[in-house]
């Protein structure tokens, strides 16, 4: 630094401050042993997106039973790593390779997780009970709460995972913590033509 006639301080020209070097980020999503088969199984239609798409490098590590995702030069997206580790992490709680692509596509959907725990204690053969209350007989329970609420929904043993926008979302828990409170279906259902019909008019 050098100080010129009037006592100011004179710095040097700052530097170009544009960053060329770009900042390799990885992404390291877990896939339960139980997905590792369908991962597998359904690999050439998960891999295109997240390559073409969201042009991030993917690879399947069998070995640390993952997926991992890096972003490159040709990545133009900031949120793609974000957007691919949400789409694959959709897919290892068990959802449909083309509900989870919906999570690549649209910017206002979420996943939400619970468990039957955290809305009621149950054990034995309650729990049982109320988890086939929720999917009713050949899934038709889970097929209407999904149909009305526009989500989807993954029963996974005790946890529940709904994947839908927010207000969705918000329809489908209701409809299923009624369940799991013992609520018998035949009212759920009611409750849920009411809401489908209200969200048909407001569209």
């Amino acid at each position: 630094m050098q100080i010129d006639l009037e006592g100011r301080p004179r710095f040097p020209p700052a530097a170009d401050t544009a960053i060329t070097a770009l900042r390799v980020e990885t992404r390291k999503v877990p896939i339960p042993p139980h997905r590792m088969s369908p991962l597998k199984q359904h690999w050439p239609k998960i891999y295109p997106p997240l390559v073409e798409h969201l042009k991030l490098q993917v690879r399947m590590n069998v070995k640390a039973r993952a997926v991992e995702l890096r972003n490159s030069k040709a990545t133009t997206d900031p949120g793609a790593l974000q957007k691919g580790e949400d789409f694959v992490r959709a897919f290892s709680l068990g959802f449909d390779v083309d509900d989870a692509i919906a999570l690549l596509r649209l910017d206002d959907l979420y996943i939400e997780t619970f468990e039957i725990k955290d809305v009621k204690t149950l054990q034995g053969d309650h729990l049982g009970r109320a988890i086939g209350r929720i999917a009713g007989k050949d899934g038709k329970t889970k097929f209407a709460i999904e149909n009305a609420s526009r989500t989807r929904v993954v029963l996974a043993d005790q946890k529940i995972h709904i994947l839908g926008g927010f207000k969705n979302i918000h329809i489908a828990r209701e409809a299923i913590v009624s369940l799991i409170l013992g609520a018998p279906p035949g009212k759920v259902y009611g409750n849920l033509r009411t809401v489908a019909s209200r969200m048909k008019e407001r569209f």
